[in-house]
């Protein structure tokens, strides 16, 4: 169908739907941005726009930058550096990028500020964020910091603070694209002493095509999130014209690598045949911490948002739980707000950092490891918003699941084997979607959504009693299950990952009233490794309080809106036994379900 539609009109298209997307999509950390290009003296500060050349994936390509000079920093009384750059689809100039090089100069820190390869005034092709060349990019404005190199027009600095002969005392800051770059650079560069990365990610594999199940199985595709930075990405050169040849890539793509393309490309597909699937994986975590998390020693203090179904907190949870496994200091707080929105009063506002939790958690962050304060708090191990109560609650590990739940016969999820009914029960999709959890980009552009919902007959639910006092999960549930489906066993051996069994499990909140919240729209999509053995899933992590008198439901849902589904029609039958039947786990910190 594609090729009906002529070229100008496909272009045009492009623009259209980027220029739409790109705005909200980059990273909104809620302050103007300071003026960039001549430059600007504050009083407090002073901005230099500057351009750098770096050789980064291969080619040679132009990084365009802001450098923030705090008044009174000099050779004789140097600072240290806070280096950052933007989310997906922004630059240096826009409003979350350009307030982190104000809020931190004005705090006596050097900042310097950059448009990503690909984005901007920056040359190169979109890599995701690649080690080798986002990375390396990174490096060799850590160079310029050390006093090492100048950039293109000579400019050098000999006001930042020094470790050892260049070796500059620098950290860095920033959200989603902005937040896995800084991974990406401190695992080529030891030179860097801190991050904080906000809300990114720890294995694309998983945020675009998510399996809950078994990573090493292609998961479900999630084609709103996907096509919509893809979009984003290929509209760059047309968003920000430029004839930078460094910027385009001939081969079937405008503005990424090919791989990315390519990935993209298979996705869309709908078949994943073997080879071409583990090609897809490979490179997905190839660009991803999740393989060079060994590689990183700086101190790291992760933010992620609860409301962010795009990286959802297992992101989060899964580049902690490498790092403090091999000794690096890492600290882990999960606030309200993410790629879905949430944004609540009080949360972090980097145009005053002193005021918020989060933000006095940064200040901390970086005068312990910047400044070398050795008395800065930098706070619990790990701490979570609360909705609807004062403060954070905070504990020195990640609760562990500790309530398993049954799923009976009946329709039940009961607390005890004993009380699990026999019995079995069928749900069968359709050919088009039938559950919806979200309009995947309605929360960061603020349209609006209609509510989750769930069509009778394509899914089963599990409630529990209502609960006779409140009940406070913190942490990513996990539900084991077997499933009967002859239509899905007589083809998942077909070579083709795409003919697996496919599902959506989900929890919800049920009032009295019978009103049904699903917590930030959250769901854990299934590709079912071999659906004649038992599988585990693991919900992404929520923070959610449920009240007296309410129910938990679990669905096992056939389809979602926001996701690809299953090819042909596959019924599943679930069967339940007290000797032999499913069970959800909690992580629960207050309450139990009775």
């Amino acid at each position: 169908m594609s090729r009906a539609v002529p070229r100008s009109r496909k272009a045009l298209a492009l623009v259209a739907g980027a220029a739409a997307l790109a705005a909200p999509l980059a990273l909104a950390l809620t302050l103007a941005a300071p003026a960039s290009g001549a430059e600007a003296d504050t009083g407090a500060y002073t901005v230099t726009p500057l351009r750098f050349t770096v050789e980064a994936g291969g080619r040679s390509c132009a990084v365009d930058a802001d450098l923030y000079r705090p008044a009174g920093a000099d050779a004789a009384h140097p600072a240290p550096a806070v280096l950052a750059t933007n989310g997906f689809g922004g630059s240096k100039s826009d409003g979350s990028t350009a307030a982190i090089g104000k809020a931190f100069a004005e705090r006596g820190y050097v900042g310097l500020v950059y448009s990503g390869l690909g984005f901007g005034k920056s040359g190169c092709l979109i890599s995701l964020d690649a080690p080798e060349t986002d990375g390396r990019a990174a490096a060799r404005l850590v160079d310029f910091l050390a006093g090492t190199r100048a950039a293109d027009d000579g400019t050098r600095v000999d006001f930042v603070t020094r470790d050892g002969a260049g070796d500059p005392r620098v950290g860095m800051i920033g959200g989603s694209y902005g937040g896995a770059v800084q991974l990406a650079a401190a695992s080529v560069d030891p030179r860097i002493d801190a991050l904080v990365p906000l809300i990114t990610w720890n294995d694309l594999a998983y945020a675009l095509a998510p399996n809950a199940a078994d990573r090493a199985t292609p998961g479900v595709f999630k084609w709103q999130w996907a096509n919509g930075f893809y979009l984003i990405g290929e509209g760059q050169p047309l968003l920000s014209p430029s004839l930078d040849p460094s910027r385009i890539n001939s081969l079937g793509c405008l503005h990424f690598v090919t791989d990315a393309c390519d990935t993209v490309r298979l996705l869309n597909s709908g078949r994943y045949p073997a080879a071409e699937s583990e090609k897809m994986l490979t490179y997905a975590r190839s660009v991803s911490p999740v393989s060079y998390l060994n590689r990183i020693t700086a101190p790291t203090l992760i933010v992620q948002g609860q409301s962010d179904s795009l990286f959802n907190l297992n992101e989060a949870r899964a580049t902690y739980d490498r790092l403090r496994e091999r000794g690096v200091d890492t600290r882990m707080i999960w606030q309200s707000w993410g790629h879905s929105g949430g944004q609540k009063p009080g949360e972090l506002d980097l145009a005053d950092p002193e005021g918020s939790y989060v933000g006095q958690r940064v200040l901390a962050w970086f005068d312990r490891y910047l400044r070398k304060n050795a008395a800065a708090d930098t706070g619990p191990a790990f701490a979570w918003y609360r909705e609807g109560r004062s403060g954070y609650g905070t504990a020195d590990r990640v609760p562990a699941l500790s309530q398993k739940l049954y799923l009976s016969g009946d329709g039940k999820l009961v607390d005890n084997r004993t009380k699990v009914a026999r019995g079995s029960r069928q749900y069968t999709n359709w050919l088009v979607p039938t559950s919806h959890s979200e309009s995947s980009l309605a929360g960061m552009i603020g349209l609006p959504d209609p509510r989750p919902y769930d069509t009778p007959g394509t899914y089963l639910g599990w409630t529990s009693a209502p609960l006779t006092a409140p009940v406070d999960l913190v942490g990513a549930p996990r539900a084991t299950l077997q499933v009967v489906s002859p239509a899905a066993e007589r083809v998942q051996d077909s070579g083709d990952a795409a003919d697996k069994l496919v599902l959506f499990a989900k929890l919800y909140d049920v009032a009295p009233d019978g009103t049904k919240t699903l917590v930030n729209r959250l769901v854990a999509p299934v590709r079912v490794p071999d659906v004649t053995r038992p599988f585990t899933v693991e919900l992404p992590g929520i923070v959610h309080r449920y009240e007296t008198g309410h129910r938990l439901e679990f669905v096992v849902a056939a389809s979602d809106t926001a996701y690809s589904g299953n090819r042909g029609v596959k019924p599943v039958t679930v069967v339940s036994a007290p000797e032999s039947t499913g069970t959800l786990s909690l992580p629960l910190v207050e309450g139990r379900v009775g």
